[in-house]
């Protein structure tokens, strides 16, 4: 009998517990990636891996054709938001379950999820598109300094950057407009009303709402998250508020199968969405969801995709939480330490490094500038942050300034 095979296309944060989920359910993992040499995990765990074009659905096709031969495909997914939308096509070619390939790439135009949010009631930001710099300026006017200039297309804060005077709005635009790494295609920008308010991340699978997180983004100008706390503590009546909210969005940009994030903030007119991602959000995430709610959502999303059933009991085990450790300053990596004495520590479920030392640090502005984080568990919220704050002060790293090292303003 032919092995069973899970198919991912390209991998993400949480990639390598995709591989172990899939192993766990007696899958055989085959990752397809462009470039698989841009994933560390993959090698680690020596992986089954194929280089070919995930930007050419044909190829693709031809690709899984020829694996079918070899084995059962028992799904197909990923991780990645970039290329969700081919999974949903190559499902669709393959008679698999998958997600709705027009509903995600919508989803993932920030400009057209605006426009659909808005056109379903949602309560969003006020936002413009813009595809130069005179638009820009002219959008910024009308909506009122600061605002938030982003591209229109986009994944991990890459770009995000709060604009709080003219200077900066002229300065940032016109890095988002040379089309470098940030923006890969013809530019688009989104201009949008800064939404002032606690951050909450709102975790999906199917219609079902699993957790609510509370996320600190720390100071702006850029937004790279620096604490993760689920459950958030919220009354019943702002819970049940998220929830329809959340639902809605779902019904708004016809989502509904699968994974879904969702980022909004409590404002003064309650909570607005910020964006819809049409996935699982990274690590640490779903592993805090895990140990807060004990759902796993890496294997319920994996079961969704082989056609099992999925279980999604909610069993309250405590606060899960996470801090995020952010490089301070550009330079060499010279040392990272206390890492091992941390992960000792009572409570904590992990606590690690993700870079080695004498790599050349360049902060991005965005979710690129992570270099390690710590996760704990515990009975209760203060405990939780206690745990965290120990461990974190164990931790250690230091950089050796670049001569010229001044942050990029992204």
């Amino acid at each position: 009998m032919a092995k069973k095979a899970l198919i991912l296309l390209e991998g993400a944060s949480n990639g390598p517990y995709y591989l172990e989920v899939a192993q766990r359910l007696n899958l055989h993992p085959i990752t397809l990636s462009t470039d698989p040499t841009q994933y560390d995990y993959l090698v680690a765990k020596e992986a089954d891996v194929i280089r070919v074009d995930t930007g050419d659905l044909e190829t693709l096709i031809r690709e899984c054709v020829r694996l079918r031969a070899l084995y059962d495909i028992a799904g197909i997914t990923s991780a990645q938001e970039a290329v969700y939308a081919t999974v949903g096509k190559l499902c669709r070619s393959f008679d698999l379950p998958g997600p709705n390939p027009v509903a995600v790439e919508n989803c993932c135009d920030k400009f057209a999820q605006r426009q659909a949010l808005a056109e379903g009631g949602l309560p969003v930001p006020a936002y413009r598109v813009a595809v130069n710099a005179a638009e820009v300026e002219s959008a910024a006017a009308e909506i009122g300094l600061p605002v938030i200039v982003k591209p229109a297309v986009g994944i991990g804060s890459s770009g995000v950057r709060l604009c709080r005077d003219v200077d900066e709005l002229v300065e940032h635009t016109a890095r988002l407009m040379v089309g470098t790494d940030i923006c890969r295609s013809t530019p688009r920008i989104l201009v949008e009303e800064y939404a002032k308010g606690a951050h909450y991340s709102v975790e999906l699978m199917g219609n079902e709402v699993i957790g609510i997180g509370a996320a600190d983004f720390g100071r702006p100008p850029h937004f790279v998250c620096r604490e993760y706390i689920y459950p958030a503590e919220l009354t019943e009546n702002d819970r049940t508020r998220i929830v329809d909210v959340a639902r809605h969005c779902l019904r708004a940009l016809d989502l509904g199968w699968g994974p879904t994030n969702i980022d909004l903030r409590w404002t003064e007119r309650g909570p607005v969405v910020i964006e819809v991602n049409p996935r699982l959000a990274g690590m640490p995430n779903s592993r805090l969801v895990h140990l807060a709610y004990d759902i796993d959502l890496v294997a319920e999303h994996i079961k969704l995709v082989i056609g099992d059933k999925l279980d999604l009991r909610e069993r309250n085990l405590g606060i899960a939480a996470a801090r995020i450790l952010v490089a301070d300053r550009d330079g060499v990596l010279d040392a990272v330490e206390g890492d091992s004495r941390a992960a000792a520590i009572k409570g904590v479920v992990e606590a690690k490094f993700f870079v080695q030392p004498k790599i050349t640090v360049i902060r991005k502005g965005d979710n690129r500038d992570k270099i390690g984080h710590v996760i704990a568990v515990s009975p209760t919220l203060a405990q939780a942050r206690a745990i965290l704050q120990c461990a974190v002060e164990l931790m250690d790293w230091s950089i050796t300034p670049s001569p010229n090292g001044a942050f990029p303003n992204l």
